[in-house]
This record gives structure tokens, sequence and C-alpha cells, in this order.
């Protein structure tokens, strides 16, 4: 199988079902920046993390592969892929809950940084609120599941409890912003 088919050459590509559309809808837009975070995840692997990190973004990229056919296809299409849903993000707070009690407390807003893992899971953060307010845009213009909002949001904590939970696990401290009032 070739990996160029030159079909995009003219600056469209195909949704699942067919329907061709021009790279730079919108939806291309929320899918191709759930895929770049998954990319970004795929980053963050290769730092050292905890068994339990791991285990979480694998378990992650599964469910982006999952999400970003669930924006690639129309929802009037009857094609039989799974779709994002709630026990995806029930598992997300899972996580964040299961994470978040062994951290101190938040006390006031933190820089992001700490240890390579720690700071690439921040950075995986901003791009997962990108993909979450393209996604918005998207059903501004078009029917997609509530759900698909509600696990980039979902998400988007997770990866920013465990950017605290990589470096406080490697001992690092975090850096706390202080206004200059």
């Amino acid at each position: 199988m070739k990996i160029y088919t030159k079909k995009g050459d003219q600056g469209q590509t195909s949704l699942f079902g067919g329907t061709k559309v021009m790279k730079n809808e919108a939806r291309i837009e929320a899918y191709g920046t759930v895929d770049e975070l998954n990319s970004v995840i795929g980053v963050v692997l290769t730092h050292p993390l905890t068994e339990v990190g791991k285990k979480i973004l694998q378990d992650i990229q599964h469910q982006l592969f999952i999400l970003g056919a669930d924006l690639a296809t129309q929802q009037t299409k009857k094609a039989k892929i799974e779709r994002i849903g709630n026990s995806e993000i029930e598992q997300l707070e899972n996580w964040i809950d299961q994470l978040d009690k062994k951290l101190q407390p938040l006390m006031n807003f933190i820089l992001p940084g700490g240890t390579h893992a720690g700071a690439s899971l921040h950075m995986a953060r901003t791009v997962c609120r990108r993909a979450e307010r393209k996604t918005v845009t998207l059903k501004q213009e078009e029917p997609i599941s509530d759900e698909c909002i509600i696990y980039l949001n979902r998400l988007s904590d997770l990866l920013f409890v465990m950017a605290r939970y990589e470096n406080s696990e490697a001992k690092i401290e975090e850096t706390p912003w202080i206004s200059r009032k």
C-alpha cells in the first residue's frame, strides 16, 4: 500500500463515509488537533514515567483514536464505529481522583515545568485545550456528541493532575505563580 495517494492534492480529504471536505474545515481542525495531542502524548511516553503514568497514557492514546474517528464521522452517518461516551469520561474522572489523592492540595496557580515528563504533560494539556476549543467550534457548525467536548475537558484536567503527580513522584517541587501586585 502506498503512503501517498495524491487524492488530497487539491486541499480536500474524505471523512468516514466518503464525504469530501476541505482540509481546513472545522471537523478536520478538530480531529487533526486530537491527532496532534496523541502525538504529544507519544513524546511524553519517551520520558521516564511512573508505571501508573505509562499505563494511563497508553490507554488515553487508544481513546484518542476513538475520539478522532468519532469526530471524523458525521452524526448522520450510520457508520459502525466506536464513539466516545460516558464510560471513557468516567475513567478519566477515576484517574483524576486516584492521582489527586496523592498530591498536596493546590494553594495557588503553578508554572508549567518540572521533569521532562511533567513539562511535556503540561504541553499536552495545552494542546488538549486547543483540541477542545476546535471541537467546540465544530459543534457550533455541525452536530457532534456532547461527550466529545466533555471528554476533552476532563482529559485536560487529567493531564494537569498527571503533570503534578509525575513531578511529585520525582520529588520536584512545583513553582508557584506569584502575582506582581
